[in-house]
């Protein structure tokens, strides 16, 4: 299994540390699915979850989009995988889904998210409200750490429901 994760320092400043973190745990979720074949991730955790590895890409690569294209810079794109009419439809709609578009789709919003935060300071307040507040990129940074690392943990379960394979 490719793992392509840098071990974020143990001394650094706020941005850096921030940064490598989530790229840390954008790469957790990418391991998690190393190897695997469409079907199986495709695979649901247990009914009546719709979870699976290939829902949490598709998840994340909306969530990307929201905190780093919307509400930081201020676009307002629609879902790739959701909708008004399927709210849920990046886990609910992947039985006939492409995987190979859903981690095309989750780098290039990765990509995104990277240029438009690049050399920001962690005060900057973004374009959107959310909740009728201004968020700050250190706010998105450290949720986005927390998402990453709530569905890594649903990865983790899902890869050793599937083959066995369990790590970091």
């Amino acid at each position: 299994m490719t793992d392509n994760r840098v071990d974020p320092p143990f001394i650094a400043d706020e941005t850096p540390m921030l940064h490598t973190w989530l790229d840390w745990h954008r790469e957790t979720l990418a391991v998690k699915c190393a190897g695997l074949s469409e079907e199986q991730l495709r695979l649901r955790s247990a009914a009546p979850s719709t979870l699976s590895l290939l829902g949490l890409v598709r998840h994340m690569a909306d969530v990307e989009r929201h905190w780093f294209r919307n509400v930081l810079n201020g676009e307002n794109t629609p879902g790739i995988f959701w909708s008004d009419q399927h709210p849920d439809g990046e886990f609910d709609l992947v039985d006939t889904a492409s995987a190979e578009e859903a981690f095309a789709r989750w780098r290039a919003e990765i990509d995104h998210a990277r240029d438009v935060s690049a050399g920001l300071s962690p005060d900057t307040v973004g374009k959107q409200q959310r909740r009728g507040a201004d968020v700050s990129l250190r706010w998105i940074l450290v949720h986005m750490i927390e998402e990453y690392a709530r569905h890594n943990g649903h990865a983790d379960l899902l890869r050793e429901q599937i083959d066995g394979v369990t790590g970091e």
